[in-house]
Order: C-alpha cells, then sequence, then structure tokens
C-alpha cells in the first residue's frame, strides 16, 4: 500500500471512528506517560543502589531504594494493566461499529450487489477484517504511545547520565526505522493474500455446508476435501509468510543489540578508566538502554501492523461504500393502495453479468384482485418480472406502476408493506415454528398464528410435534420436509396479510400430494389478492384469470388457458410436453 493511500485510509479512520473516543484514549496516554516514568525510574534507581549501597558501603538506602524500586513496578503494573483494559475497549467498539456498517450494508444492498459477491467474502470482511481493525487499535495505537514515551524517558536519562554513550546509543534507532518501513509495506502485502484466501476458504465452507447432501449423494466428499484441503494449505502459507515477515525483524534486532552493548561496554570501559563515567552510572546506563530495547523493537514492528490494519479497513471500507441505488426515501410519498393494478410500460431490464436483455419492451397489466399466471421456458423472463414488483431490481428502462404510480417514485418500504412473496426456495430461520411464521409480522398474537398456519394446512403437523409452535426448526428449517417447510412459508405470508402475492414456482419441488396440500393453502392464501404466479405445472393454473406467455424476454401472447391451448403454439408445446 503506498503511503498517500495509507494516509487516507487511516485519516479516515480516525475521523470515522477513532476520534468519539478520545477522551479514553487522552486516559490511556496519561497511563502510558506513568508507565515511561515508572520505567525510567527503575533504570535510575540503580544510581544511587550501586553507589551508596555497593561502592560507599552506605547501608541507610538499603531498604529504601528498594522498596522504590517496587513501588516503581507496581506503578507500571497498575498503569499498563489500566492503560491495555481501557484500548481493548476501545478496540472492540471501534470494531464493532464497523461490523455493525457492514452488517447494515449488506442488508440494504441491492439485490443485484449481494448476487454478485460470494457470501463467505462479506462472512471474512465482518470476522477476519474487523479483527484486524481491533489489533489495529487496542495493539498499534497502545504501543505506539507507551513505548514513545518510554523511549524518550529512557534516551534523556542516558543522556543525562552520559551524552557520548547516549549518541553511541542512538546508532540503532534509525537502523530500526528503516527496517520496519521496509518490512511493513511486504506486510501489507501478504496481509492483502491471505484476506482474500480467507475469504475464499469460508466462501468454500459455506457451500459445503449448504451442499452437504449433493455432496454425499454424489459421492465427491475426497473431491471436496481435496479443494478445503488446497485453500487451507494456501491460507497457512500466506500466514506463514506474513509471520516470517513479521518475526524477519529478530535476528536483525538482535544482532544489531549485540553489536551496541558489545561497543558500550568497550567504550564504557574506556571513559570509566579516563574518570569521564563512575561505575554506577555504568549500570544506570546499561540498564537504561537494556529497558529501551523492548520499546524499540515494539515500534519497529507497529508499521506493519498498521498496514495490516490499513489494508482490512480498505477492504470493509469497499463495502461500505457501495453505492445503494435501490433505497427507501422518506421524502418521496407512500403508495396508495386502490385497485391494486400493476402495470408494466416499455420496460426493459438487463442483469449486470450479462450483455443480453432479460425482459424486452415489456407491455403488460395485473389486474387487482385476479390471478395472472406467467409461463414459459427456463430463462424467458418470468422471474424477472416477479423480482422488478418489489424493486429487487430496476429496469434500466420503462417503468412499474402500481395503481398508476411509478414505483421507482414511491417510498420503497411502503411498496414492499403491500408485497409477499413465496417462492420454491424456501428460508427458515434456525428457531421456532412460531418465530419463522410471525416473522412476516412480529406483533400477531398466538392466536393469529395459529389462524395462519391452518390457513395454510400446517396446524396439523404442528400440532403432532412434541413442542408444537416453540419447536425448532433447525438451519433453514432442515427438520422439516420441503411440503411443511412451504406451509410455513405460507403461513408467513398469510399473516402478513398483503395484498399483493407473489408466487415464484411455489409447488414445483413438491411430490402430487404435497402440491395438493400446498395448492390448498396457497388457494387460502390468495383470495381477494392481486397473484401473480409462475407456475412449473402448468396444471395448477387451469383457473387463472389471465395467462402470459413469454419467450426470449418477450410476452408472446395472453388470455385464459382454453384459449392460448387453441391459439398459441408456445402455450400449446409447454402444455403437451408435460403431459408426456
Amino acid at each position: 500500500m503506498e503511503t498517500k493511500e495509507l494516509k487516507i485510509i487511516l485519516k479516515r479512520l480516525y475521523k470515522e471512528y477513532v476520534k468519539y473516543h478520545l477522551k479514553t484514549i487522552l486516559f490511556c496516554l496519561i497511563l502510558s506517560i506513568l508507565v515511561a516514568g515508572s520505567t525510567s525510574a527503575t533504570a535510575w534507581l540503580l544510581d544511587p543502589a550501586v553507589k551508596k549501597i555497593f561502592v560507599e558501603k552506605d547501608q541507610t538506602l538499603a531498604w529504601l531504594i528498594p522498596i522504590a524500586i517496587i513501588f516503581a513496578f507496581a506503578a507500571k503494573g497498575l498503569s499498563l494493566y489500566f492503560a491495555r483494559l481501557n484500548i481493548i475497549k476501545v478496540g472492540q467498539k471501534i470494531s464493532g461499529e464497523m461490523q455493525k456498517k457492514l452488517a447494515k450494508s449488506i442488508l440494504f444492498s441491492d439485490i443485484q450487489t449481494l448476487d454478485s459477491r460470494h457470501s463467505g467474502k462479506y462472512i471474512s470482511n465482518i470476522m477476519y477484517d474487523c479483527g484486524q481493525i481491533h489489533q489495529l487499535v487496542s495493539t498499534a495505537v497502545l504501543n505506539l504511545m507507551k513505548d514513545s514515551f518510554s523511549v524518550v524517558f529512557l534516551v534523556g536519562l542516558m543522556f543525562y547520565q552520559n551524552w557520548k554513550l547516549a549518541l553511541f546509543a542512538m546508532i540503532m534507532i534509525p537502523l530500526a526505522a528503516g527496517l520496519a518501513k521496509n518490512l511493513g509495506k511486504k506486510m501489507g502485502k501478504a496481509t492483502l493474500q491471505a484476506s482474500e484466501i480467507s475469504g475464499k476458504l469460508t466462501s468454500l465452507l459455506a457451500d459445503i455446508f449448504k451442499a452437504s447432501k449433493m455432496i454425499r449423494v454424489y459421492q465427491k466428499e475426497d473431491d471436496e476435501k481435496k479443494n478445503s484441503e488446497e485453500v487451507i494449505t494456501q491460507l497457512v502459507n500466506k500466514n506463514i509468510r506474513a509471520a516470517t515477515i513479521l518475526i524477519r525483524a529478530t535476528p536483525i534486532m538482535e544482532v544489531l543489540t549485540g553489536i551496541m552493548i558489545a561497543g558500550f561496554i568497550f567504550y564504557s570501559g574506556k571513559l570509566i578508566n579516563a574518570g569521564e563515567l563512575e561505575v554506577n552510572n555504568f549500570f544506570s546506563f546499561l540498564a537504561a538502554m537494556m529497558l529501551a530495547y523492548q520499546p524499540v523493537r515494539s515500534l519497529a514492528t507497529i508499521n506493519m501492523t498498521i498496514h495490516q490494519g490499513s489494508v482490512s479497513a480498505k477492504r470493509i471500507f469497499t463495502v461500505i461504500d457501495k453505492p445503494i441505488e435501490i433505497k427507501n426515501e422518506n421524502n418521496l410519498p407512500k403508495l396508495k393502495i386502490t385497485d391494486c393494478n400493476i402495470e408494466f410500460k416499455d420496460v426493459d431490464f438487463r442483469y449486470e453479468t450479462t450483455n443480453e436483455k432479460a425482459v424486452k419492451d415489456i407491455n403488460l397489466k395485473f389486474d387487482g384482485g385476479k390471478i395472472t399466471a406467467l409461463v414459459g421456458q427456463s430463462g424467458a423472463g418470468k422471474s424477472t418480472i416477479i423480482n422488478l414488483i418489489p424493486r429487487f431490481y430496476d429496469p434500466q428502462n420503462g417503468k412499474v406502476q402500481i395503481d398508476g404510480q411509478d414505483i421507482k417514485k414511491i417510498q420503497l418500504n411502503s411498496v414492499r408493506k403491500y408485497i409477499s412473496l413465496v417462492s420454491q426456495d424456501i428460508f427458515l430461520f434456525d428457531d421456532t415454528i412460531k418465530k419463522n411464521v410471525s416473522y412476516a409480522n412480529p406483533d400477531a398474537s398466538q392466536k393469529e398464528i395459529e389462524m395462519a398456519c391452518k390457513f395454510a394446512a400446517a396446524d396439523e403437523f404442528i400440532n403432532k410435534l412434541p413442542e408444537r409452535y416453540e419447536t425448532r426448526v433447525g438451519e433453514n428449517g432442515v427438520k422439516l420436509s420441503g411440503g411443511q417447510k412451504q406451509r410455513i412459508s405460507i403461513a408467513r405470508a398469510i399473516i402478513k396479510n398483503s395484498s399483493i402475492i407473489l408466487l415464484d414456482e411455489a409447488t414445483s419441488s413438491l411430490d402430487t400430494e404435497s402440491e395438493r396440500i400446498v395448492q390448498n393453502a396457497i388457494n387460502n392464501l390468495i383470495k381477494n389478492k392481486t397473484t401473480i404466479v409462475i407456475a412449473h405445472r402448468l396444471s395448477t393454473i387451469h383457473n387463472s384469470d389471465k395467462i402470459f406467455v413469454f419467450k426470449n424476454g418477450k410476452v408472446v401472447d395472453s388470455g385464459k388457458h382454453e384459449f392460448l391451448l387453441n391459439n398459441c403454439k408456445e402455450y400449446k408445446s409447454l402444455y403437451h410436453n408435460q403431459l408426456k
């Protein structure tokens, strides 16, 4: 990461997060001064200790100086404890704030944005990258304060004892700084690579969990084991690479320290022989120099921690800064429902991942309170029409209207308030049946929940469960059958009591008996509602008030079942293919 980019990211971190915790950081700064002062006091006390006790044989201070040293260490320990405790809290709070912003950004992002990126990468941002931010704040900030003051105080003591020796000792500091700068850049690159692979691993594991049954039925355990091992090996290697860079400074610093101490002893001997340095000064200076070694080494690695955190911050900001095109705007009017007619006017839509339009020049009307079906081959554009109504996507051209109101010029929340969606891709939370049903209406009473389940033909199987409505369904309803999950989904839609019902292949994955039960439940759901149905089995839409036939993103015909069967080749072909 370039220096200019690094500064921009750090400045943003400060303005948006760190500055709100300045009081706590200032408190930690004061504690850091106390740590540095007590550390220097320990080294300084060695001067009178050696001189009075060991050289002059003065026993009057034999107990006072050790007590003072104990107090100095105690002050250092307590100051360091409270400094670390408070800075960790700041790091956790900042990390938590960024996690909240990430979660908000993901929750309110456009569906198209979410579809363009694997969920595992978002999880990596929340877990891995925010963890790096915590390290940046809790480790780098405290060490920068504590170690900087310690070095300043100890160097000051060294100059107080003997300025010639102090100048000699200063040789190490610019060498350590230059080393840190070089390693910091390499560390930033290694961290970026490690974080990318971490996201890749999270994505892979998420896929393995979701596809566990498919993996087993196709006997691909060994293949997936190999894939996961390859990614884990890559991650291990990158982490080893990052760790290697991190500790690369250690042998160099140790050699430099050894050279410095050797030179210091040699030069000190000359100064003592020349009468320019006393033995007590030597021991005090040596203690100060050795105590300065740790903070100097720590400061040499801070640059690397800063680069690691900055790389993670950049990844987080990329997600947070992603513009949300489809969002609720409170300054817009709310949707006013009258007849609940839905109309598409000259609508074109293309997904970002393709060059071809999914729907082209669509003009159609869904009559309020009626059942309208959409049929056609896979990829004909049916689901796209369904997705445009609740504004999961917006058309590139044309407009979608509800009772004459352009939904792009209406508060988004007020549009979705009137819409319920039941699809073949059912999602249930790992929670109770009651919680899953009431998700659409958290204020619903137990009686209302039970009534919704009754209309959805779900009450019979629910009442046979050990804990009835308090039964947990498992991850995505794993403890329930496909038909049972679908009925819970329908009950959820019923309890919302929406004016518009969207049914996207709601019965396509069910067996004949389950389909019959679910279809009866759907009939209860859609009474007197504006209903739009995508149906794989044409037998389920015989009684639709109107059927639109799609082909290659266009409406090729419309009418009732009997009319289309006699007059539309595409519909007739679809119908007879299902009879074979």
